[in-house]
């Protein structure tokens, strides 16, 4: 079952005439009623964390994942591991605990203590850019920092619309196909649907695997070589994501038994790209169709910065 956000069903509870709690459902279907923002949060994903820090917070962000790595003031939080021991999270006294799914269903014992312990745990993960605005929407709901929230949906935009009309002076002719992967080892690519394709076909990029099924409930799409080759000869520029989920580099794609018949890899134009710019549903999304677009046609995106 996909992980829908039901943050989109924000409901508003008035308490009385002067006062006003605002009640969100995360993705587990849990009911959060906020009489007021939480001051004392510790993130446990990067996203959650970089969107804080969007959002304008930084004292009230009293922890955060031990994977950290941006914005720079996060490498200065405490960190904390999901998979540890509940002990450390509770001495840290936090009133705000934020996780995503996979966190949820790996660690529920994690999450039982903690709420045991009275700490509100908020699991978000938006499955596509609309999701992406009610999560940040919903951070912000949660923090106090709704116009904050706002003012990042409306940021986006803006810059989305400027990419949009870059794009819309490629022809036709010229859009690339592209094979963006995801796990070489496995031979994984995106689901057409997810945050990274979003990017790809944003920077005019044309996916070609399509026809990709989803693996149980994640952005991530199973493929297969065979496919692969038999779409060689059409296979304009072979793009893949770089990081944790895919410790890759160019010299091990090109080298892969059979891709020497791909197109891509014959004229050189096999890409890696930071897997947290385009995985991740963050303001630096943009950054990811920039790169994205830059690869892709050059004339076009780098004349217009």
């Amino acid at each position: 079952m996909r992980y829908f956000l039901c943050i989109i069903l924000v409901m508003f509870c008035w308490t009385s005439a002067s006062s006003q709690a605002t009640a969100i459902i995360d993705t587990t279907g849990r009911t959060i009623e906020v009489t007021k923002p939480f001051t004392r949060i510790i993130s446990l994903y990067g996203a959650h964390t970089e969107n804080l820090f969007s959002l304008g917070l930084d004292t009230e962000i009293i922890g955060v994942s031990n994977s950290e790595d941006y914005p720079p003031k996060a490498l200065k939080k405490e960190t904390f591991d999901y998979r540890g021991d509940a002990e450390k999270f509770l001495a840290a006294r936090p009133d705000l605990v934020l996780v995503r799914p996979m966190i949820e269903r790996s660690n529920a014992n994690l999450v039982e203590k903690l709420q045991q312990a009275g700490i509100t745990v908020v699991s978000l993960q938006p499955a596509n850019i609309d999701e992406t605005f009610a999560y940040w929407h919903t951070l912000g709901v949660l923090t106090g920092r709704e116009q904050a929230a706002d003012s990042m949906v409306q940021h986006f935009k803006e810059e989305y619309a400027k990419i949009e009309k870059i794009v819309t002076g490629i022809p036709a002719t010229a859009r690339q196909r592209v094979y963006f992967e995801s796990i070489h080892a496995k031979m994984k690519t995106f689901t057409p649907e997810s945050m990274a394709m979003f990017a790809l076909t944003s920077a005019g990029g044309v996916n070609i695997a399509t026809d990709a099924e989803q693996v149980r409930s994640t952005n991530i799409a199973a493929y297969g070589k065979e496919p692969i080759m038999a779409k060689a000869a059409e296979i304009d520029v072979f793009l893949a994501q770089k990081g944790a989920m895919n410790i890759i580099d160019i010299d091990t794609i090109v080298r892969e038994p059979g891709f020497a018949a791909i197109k891509a890899v014959r004229e050189n134009k096999v890409y890696l790209i930071d897997e947290r710019l385009v995985s991740r549903p963050t303001m630096r999304l943009l950054d990811g169709m920039h790169q994205i677009g830059e690869l892709l046609y050059p004339n076009y995106f780098k004349t217009s910065n």
